[in-house]
């Protein structure tokens, strides 16, 4: 039985991939040439007031950099694409991907009194578009994740990866991987992700990583480290351009207590796509290993970087260089 507190886990794991759609301004969020990106859409703006992708672009923009101060604005933003463009998925998707990351940020509660809204976006947005693969995917897991008096439901995950199977083979099989990672079955789930061939499908592509890399951190919280070596591997190797690989890499090392073993792999993952958790478990590892300044440096990275470490991560960061100057 899915509790109030996995509902938010829920809808963490449903964002995963969704930020940055399909739009021109994603080459610039996927460079985080943020200011640029924010500089064209205004652009736009000024001259269609509701182009939707640049609205949706803009939305895209305040929940990568995490600018929870403009959570609200987001919304509104989301809603004005909506009001003025009815008809575009990606609007919907939108308000949905808005809507979950107020829901995670608020709570427990605040989940709970977006959670309609959040099913209804995504609904309305494979409704719109069936080929809106990444909706699809934030739909499944909301059904997965969700309280049954909340909408979860098994039943209806069911048959939205039947419906999706008769829309795209392969978006239909990683939906079932996730299914199948959901239900604590994760050698399946990863074979079948596996052997998915996204023909250079690049929203397939991001939701086959997401798959892949929420199926090997599940491996290695169980303690599969084999399996989990495996799954990253297979990652770094069909896409060497994402930082998901090398990170999974590391971190399955680090686990294991083989700290020097996983910096080269954190130190690649930052190379690749520089990101506040590598610096962080750079930063342990360099510590666990005596690497006093390189460790506080790593730290210090870890904390200022944008979008910000989770609060707990971050808290520790924040102790460990008071105990390294110290």
């Amino acid at each position: 039985m899915h509790t109030k507190t996995q509902l938010v886990a829920g809808l963490t794991a449903a964002l995963i991939a969704t930020f940055a759609q399909a739009h021109e301004y994603e080459p610039l969020l996927k460079a985080k040439k943020y200011a640029e990106a924010e500089k064209a859409i205004a652009a736009k703006l000024a001259i269609e007031p509701n182009n939707p992708d640049a609205l949706v672009a803009k939305t895209d923009l305040i929940l990568i950099e995490a600018k929870d101060n403009r959570l609200d604005e987001a919304v509104k933003i989301a809603e004005q694409c909506i009001n003025t463009n009815p008809k575009s998925s990606d609007c919907h998707e939108a308000l949905g991907n808005v809507l979950g990351t107020k829901a995670i940020k608020g709570g427990v509660m605040s989940a709970l009194s977006y959670v309609g809204k959040i099913k209804d976006s995504f609904k309305k947005a494979v409704e719109l578009n069936p080929n809106n693969f990444s909706a699809r995917s934030s739909l499944l897991q909301f059904y997965l994740q969700a309280p049954s008096l909340a909408g979860g439901s098994t039943s209806k995950a069911k048959d939205l990866i039947v419906d999706t199977i008769k829309v795209s083979p392969a978006a239909g099989a990683l939906l079932q991987a996730n299914f199948d990672a959901a239900d604590d079955n994760y050698q399946r789930a990863m074979n079948a992700a596996l052997a998915v061939n996204t023909n250079g499908n690049e929203e397939l592509g991001k939701i086959q990583r997401s798959v892949l890399s929420n199926v090997g951190h599940m491996l290695i919280n169980e303690k599969k480290y084999a399996d989990a070596d495996k799954v990253f591997s297979e990652i770094a190797q069909r896409f060497p351009d994402s930082s998901i690989g090398s990170f999974g890499l590391g971190k399955n090392l680090q686990e294991q207590g083989k700290q020097r073993e996983s910096i080269p792999q954190f130190e690649k993952s930052i190379n690749i796509d520089p990101s506040g958790a590598a610096f962080y478990r750079l930063a342990k590892a360099q510590q666990a290993i005596g690497e006093k300044a390189k460790a506080i440096s790593n730290f210090e990275k870890s904390i200022s970087f944008r979008p910000e470490l989770p609060k707990k991560m971050r808290s520790d960061a924040e102790d460990q260089i008071k105990n390294l100057k110290g």
